[in-house]
């Protein structure tokens, strides 16, 4: 880091809590699609905190085995412990670990970050929700069989009871519920259909807003002609509007921008350069509820480049109220107005090709009811 580092450490020293780190990640050629979202993480506090105290208490398991979450806990943990406040660290044993478990990963090719975001936390998931059911396994086996009284045994679980999906820490931070409701335009019968998300994905146009993007995204769509509607109700085909709303917004609200649309007559995608912007402060007003959920934005990934199949990724994370960027092993404090500059192209030509892609919002706790 030379000269800038200890510029940036001195800068760091000045204006942030003595605990917190801001370390640079190596580059294994072509893995700045993990780095840009591993420092997004990172900087998700509460995401940390628990990773952090999951590897604590793993570290008295001696039987745990090596997977993408003792990986990612274990350079978290690195990072955390680092005398100095900033330097570069590499990741080499997580990115082993995830080109070893998926080969989408394995090659050297420009590799898009929304999918390896998508990847890990499901894989986080279902890490957890294994070491879960063994763990539950190993209590069943280990406790006494249960008494016997006249009619079997004291405890029974009813047939056909509905088990309880595991929730994990995983789940608490990121996970939200949509649900997608259908009326009848005939009978005015309401159908709801709820489904969980890790991130949501809105499609965008030029000189618009996330605000106006979320708009889109629950905005009414009336089935008729040959897309109508089933009806249970009516037993026929009916015309329906049917529309998306968020049933449950998430903890951390993670929002991908579709800046990579596929074009039929190339036969081949194409980077949507459009400006977008996206605010600091944001609400989500487009709720059941209808109330209004208040998010504070922390991290943002960006793609620099002009197409979907070479490029570049940095982030932007806001810690104790100031900017950083992240690009692989650099590290440098930002303005909080250069945000500005990440949110795409007026013009469809332009020489700016640094856009945001995926945003991450944490709720704020005033505004949330949990």
């Amino acid at each position: 880091m030379g000269a800038n580092g200890s510029k940036l450490e001195k800068a760091l020293g000045d204006q942030f809590p003595e605990g917190e780190r801001y370390f640079g990640l190596e580059n294994f050629g072509n893995t700045c699609y993990c780095n840009s979202v591993l420092q997004a993480l990172y900087f998700c506090v509460p995401f940390r905190e628990q990773l952090l105290e999951y590897y604590a208490n793993a570290k008295n398991l001696t039987d745990t085995e090596e997977n993408l979450l003792t990986c990612l806990a274990d350079l978290f943990t690195q990072i955390s412990l680092q005398k100095k406040k900033t330097g570069v660290l590499p990741p080499k044993r997580f990115v082993q670990r995830l080109k070893k478990q998926n080969e989408i990963f394995r090659s050297y090719m420009h590799q898009d970050a929304h999918e390896f975001l998508n990847y890990l936390l499901n894989e986080l998931v279902d890490i957890l929700e294994k070491e879960s059911h063994a763990a539950k396994t190993d209590a069943e086996t280990s406790s006494p069989p249960p008494e016997k009284v006249a009619n079997g045994p004291k405890t029974i679980q009813a047939n056909g009871a509905k088990k309880e999906p595991l929730v994990t820490w995983v789940h608490k931070n990121f996970q939200g519920i949509l649900t997608n409701e259908t009326r009848c335009l005939r009978c005015e019968t309401v159908t709801a259909r709820d489904e969980t998300f890790f991130d949501l994905s809105l499609d965008i146009e030029q000189n618009s807003s996330i605000t106006s993007c979320l708009k889109n995204f629950s905005s009414t769509e009336t089935l008729n002609a040959e897309d109508k509607f089933f009806c249970d109700k009516c037993c026929s085909l009916q015309e329906a509007q049917k529309r998306m709303k968020i049933k449950k917004p998430p903890h951390i609200l993670v929002i991908h921008l579709k800046r990579f649309k596929y074009i039929e007559h190339l036969s081949r995608y194409k980077k949507l350069t459009y400006r977008v912007v996206f605010p600091l402060e944001l609400k989500l007003s487009n709720t059941v509820e209808d109330l209004d959920a208040e998010y504070s934005l922390f991290a943002v990934v960006v793609h620099v480049g002009s197409g979907p199949n070479h490029g570049h990724y940095v982030s932007l994370v806001k810690s104790h109220n100031h900017w950083l960027f992240f690009d692989d092993e650099a590290v440098e404090m930002i303005d909080e107005s250069a945000v500005q500059t990440f949110f795409g192209s007026a013009q469809e030509y332009s020489s700016n090709t640094d856009h945001g892609y995926i945003l991450f919002y944490e709720r704020l706790a005033a505004a949330s009811t949990s």
